[in-house]
């Protein structure tokens, strides 16, 4: 049985990408109409599309992938390498402080969540694979922006807080102080009653690839502060490590 053609142009062109990505050699465009479905001058406006941004190039009459699609494949093989390569390290610290350990990443204006070990305690923090939450507040935030490069930080500033020098003046005051302490605490400033600390790990010496984050209830990080920070600060760098030795 055929599979039905999309109807809406969005999902033709995704559609006519995919079947591009998933043939794994150059099509002509009479090879894309037929594997698609699709007349031969729909193919025709959406390749020009795609090349037009990037997502497909065009050799004598022929089309694959482009840089775009090759950066979006690179991509995520670097943040599957990176899940791949912390996991150990998040389960070995989540193990011996008994609390939750996620690995954040910046994504345009906020921290994603890519993977996440969750505390086995009954009151414990939670925070979900995919999350975002805004690229201002809280650890996993402050040492994700305290250690990207200036001008991709200068860039979130400027999108986020144009209108709040005063704001803006305050959180590079803070960043600083990330940047020299080597990590970024805070308290119920995402989450109420929740503690955090993040550190980043590093896939070049000079470039976060990420932020290794141990979160628990405010309560019982009370007396602990020192104790979760330097497990969290070797865990994160066992982690850069490991991503370096590629």
């Amino acid at each position: 049985m055929d599979k039905p053609v999309p109807s809406a142009g969005a999902d033709r062109v995704l559609y006519l990408l995919a079947t591009l990505a998933q043939e794994g050699r150059p099509l002509t465009v009479a090879a894309l109409a037929e594997h698609t479905g699709m007349a031969t001058s729909t193919v025709y406006r959406q390749v020009a599309l795609l090349k037009r941004w990037g997502f497909v190039s065009e050799r004598d009459g022929e089309y694959a992938p482009g840089p775009v699609s090759l950066q979006l494949a690179v991509g995520f093989d670097n943040a599957e390498q990176l899940v791949r390569e912390a996991r150990p390290e998040m389960e070995r610290l989540s193990r011996e402080s008994g609390e939750s350990v996620g690995l954040v990443v910046a994504v345009k204006n906020q921290v994603v969540c890519l993977d996440i070990v969750e505390s086995t305690q009954p009151l414990r923090c939670s925070f979900e694979r995919g999350r975002g939450v805004t690229l201002l507040r809280g650890a996993s935030a402050k040492s994700l922006l305290a250690f990207m490069p200036s001008a991709a930080c200068t860039a979130v500033l400027d999108e986020l807080l144009a209108n709040e020098p005063e704001s803006r003046e305050r959180l590079l005051d803070e960043l600083e102080a990330v940047r020299r302490a080597g990590f970024a605490i805070s308290d119920s400033e995402v989450d109420a009653g929740i503690w955090g600390v993040g550190v980043p790990v590093y896939r070049r010496r000079d470039r976060a690839a990420g932020s290794l984050t141990l979160m628990a209830p405010s309560v019982r990080a009370i007396s602990r502060e020192k104790n979760l920070i330097d497990r969290t600060v070797i865990a994160a760098g066992r982690i850069s490590a490991r991503l370096q030795s590629f």
